[in-house]
């Protein structure tokens, strides 16, 4: 009895190799692979970034938000074609605020719920959910595709699923833009060094809180927790590689 062999399937492709680039960064540069890189957008909302937003109301300067928001969008813009996921942090609390009852120190801490307290006309309307102060400014509306986690610390691992998100798609690399520096960015920037990401933080596409906060964000994230970079090198790097 004779044996023929079966007609050859369809031929299969190998996978394309994973793509990498290299960032100029400080302390050095640093080489990511681009399908396993996001961008985490900060709590850019009117809250922080807009007059007569909270942040304005309690005394910070919010005079150098657009360039930060204008960098923001550019940098967004590029992700998206370059394939990254897009991730958006928005910190707020429901009206009954139940996620900062007094026995947290949330509600000790957070001037938002502080000014609140003292300021009965501004009961409910700050980082509330479903208010203007909470929403994300329009320029960075996010776009079908994005992901919105929400949050109610000043970390974006805080209670959220954040850490879920990023481990489903395999990412290790995270590109950190967004407000304020010194207080919910570098949060979540520290808390994805303890969880073992790489963070990456945009410099130009952030803003702090505060007199002299930037710089000490930097040095902080610069000597102990991650890397710093620029939108247009970023953007350099992504088009040099598409």
């Amino acid at each position: 009895m004779a044996w023929t062999l079966p007609a050859p399937g369809p031929q299969t492709r190998s996978p394309p190799l994973p793509r990498t680039i290299t960032l100029p960064a400080r302390p050095e540069p640093i080489t990511v692979t681009v399908e396993e890189t996001a961008l985490v957008i900060v709590d850019m909302q009117n809250a922080y970034l807009s007059k007569g937003g909270y942040i304005d109301l309690v005394g910070f300067d919010v005079s150098g938000a657009p360039p930060v928001i204008e960098e923001t969008a550019r940098i967004a813009a590029a992700c998206r074609a370059a394939g990254l996921p897009v991730i958006y942090l928005q910190n707020g609390f429901s009206p009954d605020q139940r996620e900062a009852p007094p026995s947290a120190p949330v509600w000790h801490k957070s001037n938002a719920l502080k000014f609140m307290r003292a300021n009965e006309a501004y009961a409910g309307r700050l980082i509330t959910h479903g208010t203007w102060d909470h929403e994300i400014v329009p320029e960075l509306a996010p776009q079908p595709g994005d992901i919105v986690v929400p949050k109610a610390r000043y970390s974006g691992f805080a209670g959220t699923t954040l850490e879920q998100v990023l481990s489903s798609r395999r990412i290790r690399t995270l590109l950190v833009c967004g407000v304020a520096s010194n207080v919910c960015v570098e949060s979540t920037i520290r808390d994805a060094y303890h969880r073992e990401f790489f963070p990456v933080m945009l410099t130009d596409a952030t803003m702090a809180a505060g007199p002299g906060q930037q710089q000490a964000t930097e040095f902080n994230v610069e000597h102990f927790f991650g890397w710093l970079s620029s939108g247009a090198e970023l953007r350099a790097a992504l088009m040099a590689n598409a």
